[in-house]
């Protein structure tokens, strides 16, 4: 798992308090109980440990672990 993957799940297991062995890329956000405001807060630490802006129409097209990696992974490539 590459770096940008591992420091997401640590992001998403520090939101909800729960171990980061249990989440894996496919896990989905409804599994983990992630609501509308997790996904914002959640949101806003990966804007932050990033240093990207993640558009808000995004955040609703989100469903899984893997999706964060995935725009995280195209918000950073564009930014570089």
């Amino acid at each position: 798992m590459d770096d940008i993957a591992q420091r997401c799940i640590a992001i998403i297991a520090k939101a909800k308090n729960i171990p980061t062995d249990t989440i894996a890329l496919d896990t989905t956000f409804e599994a983990l109980n992630i609501d509308s405001l997790d996904k914002i807060n959640i949101s806003f630490e990966v804007e932050e440990a990033f240093e990207i802006a993640i558009p808000d129409e995004a955040l609703g097209t989100l469903k899984t672990v893997g999706d964060v990696v995935r725009g995280v992974e195209q918000l950073v490539a564009a930014k570089s």
